[in-house]
């Protein structure tokens, strides 16, 4: 093969990383399964904070709040924010610091943590759900919310939210997710990152005659013939673990196709189908376009990890990916010339699709749920209660805006962006200012649906099923689940 990966350290202090939150929504990790104690993911300052005794917030370096808890013991708490992926991402290392600071201010707690890579992380929450054996707190994700409320495996929170003493400065709208009967069941976390964002060289695309990237597919294709020339690929792409097509490029694409209306149809089930003609239209353009010869060949085959390295080291002149990704691409550029030319566009317009224009979905794909069995314990229950409070709040808002320029559940305003460089400029921009959100497909509905759509769309992707049998089988099984 002609790509050449190239081997990244990521520094553990990171000036400016970046937020993980899309449907599946978080990146799956290159690293092992790992369990981490509480000692084990506690910061140096938490350290030495609980060495002399104090639990004052002073100690603390993300202003974690100190409240009175009558709880002493242990509590569980499962999450896919590892200490790898901390080093390459602000999201999960400004969630980690928020933990490690709670536990600094509640020394007689013993938060037990079971940490997992993302994909890991889904694989073993679903056995445990499937077996009534969830954790005291927990990340749901927004596609498990009305199965898992229906079957009594989450606890209503919509008392406790509005009793929060931050429900004042919620945004709102990200409960929609973990939002069932009009009763809420997770404190969103890790909000509002895109999900679909192309990455582009600058320079490589100036030398193809564009001072932008285009803003049409139809001018994105003029290229593919002088980067062929140049023996690199045009845009680089993974869908080796199936769900890449579906949230970083057809949820988009999708809305492009048939507007937001259509979508908040099919979640709340008031009619709209995915046999309906605009979202089997957004299929067929998906199919062609991968099949265009844009995208690297393996695109089928390989992880967006993989196709990410496409672009670092050279062999693509763009690439296609969430926030997540952003982040490992900003680390590992950091202090080349190509960090400097890297710039940001949203998936550009396929002909036919007048729905909308310049959105991109965003990522509210899990939420800090609590489990209904510590109803029978009040303080052990108030101690997940206000864990949960903390890891959404303030704390975590203002700790990742000031040093990743990212948003959390709680508003932050006037993000102050001086401080940081121009790429995170440029991505704060992409994603908060010059853009419009869209929803992202897999935050919502039943995993039990896209599990057949993402396995249809990558044999579709294959040339082995057509459109509209991809939009048959997912309306059978939204029937059938949802």
């Amino acid at each position: 093969m002609k790509k050449k990966f190239l081997s990244v350290i990521l520094a553990t202090a990171m000036v400016a990383t970046l937020l993980t939150g899309c449907g599946k929504k978080a990146p799956a990790t290159d690293g092992n399964t790992a369990t981490e104690t509480a000692d084990q993911t506690q910061t140096q300052d938490t350290a030495t904070a609980e060495n002399t005794g104090t639990t004052d917030t002073a100690t603390t370096k993300t202003g974690v709040a100190q409240t009175n808890l009558a709880y002493k013991g242990e509590l569980e708490l499962m999450h896919f924010s590892t200490s790898e992926e901390s080093e390459g991402n602000g999201g999960s290392e400004s969630f980690r610091s928020v933990i490690a600071d709670w536990e600094t201010v509640h020394p007689d707690i013993k938060l037990v943590q079971n940490v997992l890579a993302n994909d890991d992380y889904k694989t073993q929450i679903a056995t445990l759900a499937a077996a009534n054996d969830l954790p005291d707190v927990f990340l749901l994700q927004g596609m498990n919310t009305k199965g898992w409320a229906s079957q009594g495996l989450v606890m209503d929170l919509t008392d406790i939210i509005a009793k929060s003493p931050y429900a004042s400065q919620y945004e709102n709208s990200t409960f929609y997710p973990f939002t069932s009967d009009s009763k809420i069941y997770g404190f969103p976390v890790l909000t509002a990152g895109t999900c679909a964002v192309v990455v582009y060289d600058s320079a490589k695309w100036k030398e193809a005659g564009f001072d932008t990237f285009p803003e049409t597919w139809d001018d994105v294709l003029k290229a593919k013939d002088y980067f062929a020339d140049q023996g690199i690929d045009t845009i680089a792409f993974g869908n080796g673990s199936k769900w890449q097509v579906n949230s970083t490029f057809l949820a988009t694409i999708g809305d492009r196709f048939t507007g937001p209306d259509w979508t908040h149809s099919l979640i709340e089930k008031k009619g709209a189908k995915f046999t309906d003609k605009p979202f089997v239209d957004a299929l067929k353009f998906t199919k062609d376009a991968f099949a265009s010869g844009v995208f690297n060949e393996d695109f089928n085959a390989i992880t967006n990890e993989d196709a990410r390295e496409y672009y670092i080291s050279g062999d693509a002149a763009a690439y296609i990916g969430g926030n997540w990704d952003v982040s490992y691409i900003q680390s590992a550029l950091k202090d080349t010339d190509l960090y400097n030319t890297t710039k940001f566009a949203v998936l550009p317009q396929p002909t036919g699709a007048t729905a909308s224009t310049k959105t991109h979905d965003i990522g509210l794909g899990y939420a800090v749920a609590i489990n209904p069995k510590l109803a029978d314990d009040q303080d052990k229950l108030n101690a997940a209660i206000d864990l949960a409070y903390e890891v959404t709040g303030p704390a975590f808002a203002n700790y990742v805006a000031s040093n990743y320029a990212l948003s959390g559940l709680t508003k932050v305003e006037n993000v102050d962006l001086s401080k940081f460089d121009q790429f995170t400029q440029d991505f704060y921009n992409y994603q908060y200012v010059d853009n419009k959100p869209c929803e992202i497909y897999d935050s919502y509905i039943s995993s039990a649906v896209w599990d057949v759509l993402n396995t249809d769309l990558q044999t579709m992707l294959n040339g082995e099923i057509s459109p509209e049998d991809v939009a048959k089988n997912a309306q059978k099984a939204y029937d059938d689940n949802y």
